[in-house]
C-alpha cells in the first residue's frame, strides 16, 4: 500500500479579495516547491473567482507534517483571513501526527477500497 497523502481543500474567497489571495498563493507555492516531500501543489479557481480548490499531494505523513509546520504555518493567518473553508477531503492513510494537524482543519477522511492510479 502506498504512503502518499493527498487532498482537495475547497475555499470560498472573500468578496473583492481574489487579487490579494492570488499574490499570497504565489508566495506559498514558491515555498512549497522547495519541499522534497511535496509531490503536487495546485490551485484551481472558478470562473467567477469565488471558489478555489487546492490539490495537494505528499510523499507520506512526515511530508504532510513538514508542510503544515514549516511552510504553511507561516502563511496560515493571512490565508485564512482571505477565505472561508468550504470542504476538506483527505485521501490516503495519514498517521496519528498528521491526522492531528489535518483534524484541526475539519478533514473528512476517505479510505481507498478499490481502483488503480497512474501519476504520469
Amino acid at each position: 500500500m502506498h504512503q502518499e497523502i493527498y487532498w482537495i481543500f475547497t475555499v470560498s474567497v472573500k468578496p473583492g479579495r481574489f487579487d490579494e489571495f492570488k499574490k499570497l498563493v504565489v508566495e506559498i507555492v514558491a515555498e512549497t516547491r522547495k519541499e522534497a516531500g511535496a509531490l503536487a501543489y495546485e490551485y484551481s479557481v472558478s470562473s467567477d473567482q469565488s471558489t478555489v480548490h487546492v490539490f495537494e499531494r505528499y510523499r507520506d505523513s512526515a511530508a504532510v507534517v513538514t508542510h503544515i509546520d514549516q511552510t504553511f504555518g507561516r502563511f496560515a493567518d493571512r490565508f485564512m483571513s482571505l477565505v472561508t473553508p468550504a470542504g476538506f477531503v483527505v485521501y490516503g492513510t495519514p498517521d496519528e501526527e498528521a491526522r492531528g494537524k489535518l483534524d484541526g482543519m475539519g478533514a473528512v477522511y476517505m479510505t481507498l477500497f478499490d481502483g488503480f492510479r497512474r501519476w504520469e
